[in-house]
Formats: structure tokens, C-alpha cells, sequence
């Protein structure tokens, strides 16, 4: 079995953290049972995946999405400069 390592676990900690005092609105979970997806009632989803690394072996991760704070629109504007 392998062992996860602090730094890992240290984030997956810091991420689950978020979850104090905040009510879930809705809960998901993929159909293979590789993904739970948790959507907080602030707007965020906690991401919780099972990954296979190089070597085929299962990783667990696990990410806080934030909703942007700005709510207008969201658009790159890239320019480009002609050759002279």
C-alpha cells in the first residue's frame, strides 16, 4: 500500500478545512466512483478524485474551486503588433 506523502496530506487537509461552517447544497459522485464533487453554499465545490500515477497506482487529490470574485465578464483581449 503506498503512503501518502505529508505535503500531500497537508494539502488535502488545508482543502477538506474549508468545509467548517459551511452547508452543502449538493453532493455528486462520478458513476465509477472516482470523483465526489461537493458544492458548498458560498459557491465553492470541493473536488475529491482518485488518480492512477505513472506506475498504476491510485492517488487520492483533492481541490477547493472558488467562484470568481468579480461577477461582469471575463474576456482576454490579446493584441497583436505588426512587423516592421
Amino acid at each position: 500500500m503506498p503512503i501518502t506523502s505529508v505535503k500531500d496530506l497537508r494539502r488535502i487537509a488545508e482543502a477538506v478545512d474549508q468545509l467548517r461552517e459551511r452547508t452543502v447544497q449538493d453532493v455528486n459522485i462520478r458513476s465509477d466512483c472516482r470523483q465526489l464533487r461537493i458544492v458548498l453554499d458560498d459557491g465553492r465545490i470541493l473536488l475529491i478524485t482518485i488518480l492512477t500515477d505513472e506506475g498504476g497506482l491510485p492517488r487520492l487529490d483533492v481541490d477547493v474551486l472558488s467562484v470568481p470574485q468579480e461577477r461582469g465578464r471575463h474576456q482576454l483581449e490579446v493584441r497583436f503588433e505588426p512587423e516592421t
